[in-house]
């Protein structure tokens, strides 16, 4: 990679490129870099003069050292800086010998034959100018390379006037790309990578279509039933479930469902569940985020048995736990009451519930109608009904309460 001194070979290089073929087109001319002084147009020696007058970034170059340096300040690889130089070729020399046209037509075919420096003109110029020596853009990983630079009358015409300031000489305007300088800081190495863990995962996101009881679709999903959640691409390394805030492990899972009991400590109500899968990564292999699916809802149904049932109390154990700030409500219908009348239905509320309990009590039951009737019982938490069979002939039957 070249050092500071690339600027100035390039200069230096390029009057190696030019010095034979300016000769051949007017015998005694000669290539100079110095600034131009408007002494064209008279009879004094031919000479082109090519003169550096404006350097700026490289545009594609330009932030491919990014970054340079650590958190910490550390050099992580040699800070390069890519700069396009802007030269002005001026031609002076016998007008009435056309000896600058005659120049500038040597200077522009032999920089379209060969735009680009070779290593033989910079170790030439290195040769010729010793303090360029060690320049290293001989060994640039892309060559300098000139092309014209189109400018029009009045670009040249603020040229001249604002940076020369002198009368106007036969010119034209070339750009040499890429310079590219390398500072001489040393980088710190970091230490071998001693073990590589290379991953390749495709997007495949699990989607859960919905979630019902392992006895069917049209069952209530209860604390004692096992959930079947029915999806698509719901396998991976690691598949977690989340209810709530909790988080299992199934112990079944397939790539279209994922069958579990209902873990402990769900509260009824509606819950969302969500599939989550871990990526197993490293040495050794430990689970890493990976994927998550959309919340699906479903609605856990709390199960109660009546304990005691006066006219004006009643209490109900119910799985479950009731959580502290849950909302119950009690539901009675009649179960018996002959024609035409009417059967009773009554609904109270309970205040929030102040601690996690398996039992609700209902008390201040006011206007109940009484004389041994039977109720249907049930018990609402936050929405979610417990369950009423009403068929008399089967064994969960209610259940009931009698209110005497």
């Amino acid at each position: 990679m070249s050092n500071y001194l690339a600027i100035a070979t390039v200069t230096a290089a390029l009057q190696q490129v030019l010095q034979g073929p300016v000769t051949n087109a007017v015998s005694g001319a000669t290539v100079g870099f110095n600034r131009p002084n408007g002494t064209g147009g008279g009879s004094g020696s031919a000479l082109v003069n090519a003169y550096l007058y404006q350097v700026t970034p490289n545009a594609a170059y330009r932030n491919a050292d990014l970054p340079t340096r650590r958190s910490d300040g550390t050099v992580v690889q040699k800070p390069q800086v890519a700069l396009d130089l802007h030269y002005l070729f001026t031609f002076h020399g016998d007008e009435k010998q056309l000896e600058p046209q005659r120049m500038l037509g040597a200077v522009a075919g032999t920089l379209h034959a060969q735009p680009l420096l070779s290593t033989k003109n910079i170790q030439a110029a290195a040769v010729q100018y010793g303090f360029l020596a060690g320049s290293g853009l001989d060994s640039q990983v892309e060559r300098v390379k000139f092309i014209p630079t189109a400018l029009s009358l009045e670009e040249f015409s603020k040229l001249w006037s604002a940076f020369f300031q002198v009368e106007y000489s036969l010119s034209v305007a070339y750009q040499a790309s890429v310079v590219l300088i390398e500072s001489d800081d040393t980088p710190q190495e970091a230490l071998p990578v001693q073990v590589r863990n290379v991953y390749v995962t495709p997007f495949r996101y699990p989607a859960i279509i919905r979630v019902i009881a392992k006895e069917g679709a049209d069952k209530s999903i209860l604390p004692t039933s096992t959930l079947v959640v029915q999806g698509s691409q719901l396998l991976s390394d690691v598949t977690l479930v989340r209810i709530g805030s909790l988080v299992v492990t199934p112990p079944t899972v397939t790539d279209m469902a994922i069958v579990l009991p209902i873990p402990s400590g769900v509260p009824a109500g509606v819950q969302g569940l969500q599939v989550i899968q871990q990526i197993q990564m490293g040495t050794p292999p430990q689970p890493h985020s990976g994927f998550e699916s959309n919340v699906a809802p479903f609605v856990l149904h709390p199960v109660i048995t009546p304990q005691t049932a006066t006219s004006t109390q009643i209490a109900v154990t119910i799985a479950p736990t009731v959580q502290q700030g849950q909302r119950a409500t009690l539901l009675l219908n009649e179960a018996t009451s002959p024609p035409p009348q009417t059967p009773a239905s009554y609904t109270f509320l309970l205040p929030p519930v102040l601690a996690n309990s398996n039992t609700l009590t209902f008390k201040n039951l006011t206007n109940i109608k009484g004389g041994n009737t039977k109720y249907f019982i049930r018990v609402m938490i936050d929405g979610a009904e417990s369950p009423l069979d009403l068929d008399p002939s089967s064994s969960t039957f209610g259940p009931t309460v009698t209110i005497p």
